[in-house]
């Protein structure tokens, strides 16, 4: 039986859990809801179960009930997965330290050394450590336009466009190119976007992003630079938005297959 987390900004027009549990259904898969709220993780209620987080609220409540149940289910993605994607500063360190090329990054709560990378870039990125959506980010040319620290700061990459691909079990699937008027790209921020074929050199370095934050799914997102692409983010609950391929169903086969894997251990 996969239980299911529902995303909790679906909507009746973009509803991404009803998407996959459709092609759950049309593949004879059980499922049944699993509401955070109304459970008690240390009973032996939901045990041995393949858990599916298709969103999440960024709460302490819903982190640490997801870190439970891990104790004596599978869950996809794992909670550790999910926090070192909801964390910027946790998904740089990882890919930093994996070689996945990310834009150079700073986080510090000195603006002494955030005034140096500021003069030795020219112009910076800010964006909040657990946003989402594309929402708080802005670019900036001086330190008076930040407000109290810390910061999470990144070199500002020159663009009109960026990339979104979709890799499920280290394989990049899908991607659209998502492009603007405004700084920010992201389709909640008023971006459009078209899908895109995936080429080799994309599909290395999602792959490479997703393996980097150990991760079952996600969305990666791209800006092109110096001739190859750069990681600006992992998300550990992705839409797919305006993709052809058909995620639903890809995601559909990756639970059911990884339910069996897990049940025959």
């Amino acid at each position: 039986m996969i239980q299911i987390i529902r995303k909790p900004t679906d909507t009746p027009d973009d509803n991404s859990t009803a998407q996959v549990v459709s092609a759950l259904e049309r593949k004879g898969a059980s499922y049944k809801f699993l509401d955070l709220e109304m459970i008690n993780p240390f009973s032996h209620y939901i045990e041995g179960e393949l858990i599916w987080v298709c969103g999440l609220r960024q709460d302490d409540l819903q982190f640490e009930m997801l870190g439970a149940l891990a104790a004596c289910n599978l869950v996809v993605n794992s909670p550790e997965a999910i926090a070192a994607c909801a964390s910027k500063a946790q998904t740089t360190s990882l890919l930093v330290h994996n070689n996945v090329p990310t834009p150079e990054t700073l986080f510090t709560a000195s603006r002494d050394i955030a005034a140096s990378f500021l003069e030795k870039h020219g112009r910076l990125v800010y964006k909040p450590l657990y946003g989402f959506d594309g929402n708080g980010i802005f670019p900036f040319t001086g330190m008076e336009e930040l407000g109290a620290g810390p910061w999470y700061l990144q070199e500002f990459v020159r663009n009109d466009h960026d990339f979104r691909v979709f890799v499920i079990n280290g394989r990049a699937v899908g991607a659209i190119k998502r492009s603007s008027d405004s700084f920010a790209h992201n389709i909640h921020q008023g971006g459009s976007g078209r899908a895109v074929e995936v080429t080799p050199e994309m599909g290395e370095v999602a792959s490479a992003a997703a393996s980097a934050v150990s991760i079952d799914y996600c969305g990666v997102d791209l800006l092109e630079k110096d001739g190859g692409f750069t990681v600006l983010e992992v998300n550990g609950t992705p839409n797919w938005h305006c993709m052809s391929a058909p995620i639903p169903d890809l995601l559909a086969d990756h639970l059911i297959e990884t339910e069996k894997e897990y049940l025959r251990r």
